[in-house]
């Protein structure tokens, strides 16, 4: 079975299951990108340590890899393969920043085999993650990683003012040529932790056109939601303390302003939803389909790689809540009152305004409201994904000065003591069932209504 993607990539599988990118097996890419960076990253070991030079980000340094080995190289089942390194020194920075030493990239990457992802989105690319859940590997496009390239130099000045923030964290771009054919991968962290249940997922950019998952990505067993569906499934949006708000409103009006900056746009944000307030039945064995490399500390190894520690100012505490507790996620509530934890990362920032997209949008904008496509300019699209964030997902939570019974149905408790709240939810025996569910037909007001009531 072959699929063909938007960017005309086509992914298939074989007949025993076994996907393929093209017409390569995943197993003899997960194999070969292990030996590939193995080499490169303990090779890179003995280079002395310095300031990254302007040169440094365009650098690319190959090497052979022939079957049989050789006096540099293991021997491997696999045919020969040439594996290259883009800017190495430069992305030894970038892991150094995040606290990944050599030993441990090394142990993450290629000590147990990478566990491939179900692809998540329409692009057609393949998600490897590692055993020990930090680090996510996907296949990228030329075009992505020749921007990625050309993206190095600012993305290394934003990283020294600021490594807190929800962009992705890039730690390597590799390339794997074989047989005619270049694979290229990006090395980056991981959003979504395997070893908690993601109760809802949603790939959010503050659009509203065709904004609403597919029959068939319903039917997984861990769907990917849009905006369409967060809006019916969270019609009251997301409750955060104050200060959590704050905290996390500034890091995305200050990662937009990046993007924009750069021309890039058509990114999201991925959101992953844990409810710690679940009924009994429904908790037990959520995790059990999820397996991790036990034979490390739990401890995270790769700072400002969660969704806490991104928005989380410098010299800023993070209460009683600490990694082990929350798993880096954010406590949040819903207008019911149920405990949450979210993780998020902005994602799919390797766009530029090119001629396709400035095309895309003009044939779009002659059908359909314009202001409601998702392709845009970039600081349109960055002041409507934020107005989205801002007013439809995450909201602030307000003092309640009203009488208590005109409230006592759908109020929502002050999330003041949501961090001793959540270290206690793991012995709390029990637990209110849910009620008052959301009924499929609601209305709501929709961004198209709005975007067309701005035009008159």
């Amino acid at each position: 079975m072959s699929t063909a993607t938007e960017n005309g990539n086509a992914t298939s599988e074989r007949p025993n299951g076994e996907k393929t990118y093209k017409k390569t097996a995943s197993s003899a890419i997960k194999g070969t990108i292990q030996l590939g960076i193995g080499y490169t990253v303990g090779n890179l070991t003995s280079k002395p340590d310095r300031d990254v030079l302007m040169q440094d980000f365009y650098v690319v340094e190959s090497v052979f890899l022939p079957s049989e080995g050789s006096n540099l190289t293991p021997a491997h089942h696999y045919p020969d393969f040439r594996f290259k390194t883009y800017a190495p020194l430069a992305f030894r920075y970038f892991r150094e920043l995040f606290g990944i030493k050599p030993d441990d990239y090394l142990y993450s990457l290629c000590s147990e085999p990478l566990i491939e992802l179900s692809n998540p989105g329409a692009s057609g690319s393949i998600f490897f993650v590692t055993s020990d859940d930090e680090f996510i590997i996907k296949t990228v496009q030329h075009k992505e990683a020749e921007f990625l390239q050309k993206l190095l130099p600012g993305y290394y000045m934003n990283l020294n003012q600021n490594p807190r923030t929800l962009l992705p964290k890039f730690y390597g771009l590799y390339c794997l040529q074989s047989g005619g054919i270049n694979i290229r991968l990006v090395v980056m962290n991981n959003v979504l932790p395997r070893s908690l249940k993601m109760h809802f997922k949603y790939d959010l950019k503050g659009s509203t056109y065709k904004r609403r998952a597919s029959r068939k990505e319903r039917e997984k067993s861990c769907p990917t939601y849009k905006d369409l569906d967060f809006l019916q499934d969270m019609q009251e949006g997301l409750y955060f303390d104050p200060d959590t708000y704050s905290a996390l409103m500034k890091t995305l009006q200050r990662d937009c302003r990046v993007l924009e900056s750069f021309k890039i746009m058509d990114y999201s944000l991925l959101l992953g939803v844990h409810v710690l307030d679940r009924p009994p039945k429904e908790k037990e064995g959520e995790t059990s389909h999820y397996s991790i490399d036990n034979k490390r500390p739990s401890v995270q190894k790769v700072l400002y790689s969660t969704a806490l520690e991104s928005i989380q100012g410098p010299g800023k505490a993070v209460d009683a809540v600490t990694k082990e507790n929350t798993m880096g996620g954010i406590p949040a509530k819903n207008h019911k009152g149920e405990r949450m934890l979210l993780f998020m990362g902005i994602i799919d920032i390797l766009q530029s305004y090119r001629l396709i997209k400035k095309l895309e949008h003009s044939w779009k904008a002659l059908v359909y409201d314009g202001d409601t496509v998702s392709v845009h300019r970039p600081s349109f699209y960055a002041d409507r994904f934020l107005k989205f964030m801002n007013s439809r997902v995450f909201k602030k939570v307000q003092a309640i000065k009203s009488s208590p019974s005109k409230r006592r149905c759908n109020s929502i408790p002050a999330l003041k003591s949501s961090s001793q709240e959540i270290l206690s939810a793991n012995t709390q025996e029990s637990i209110e069932e849910k009620n008052n569910k959301m009924t499929e037909g609601q209305s709501f007001t929709s961004l198209d209504e709005e975007g067309k009531k701005n035009q008159h």
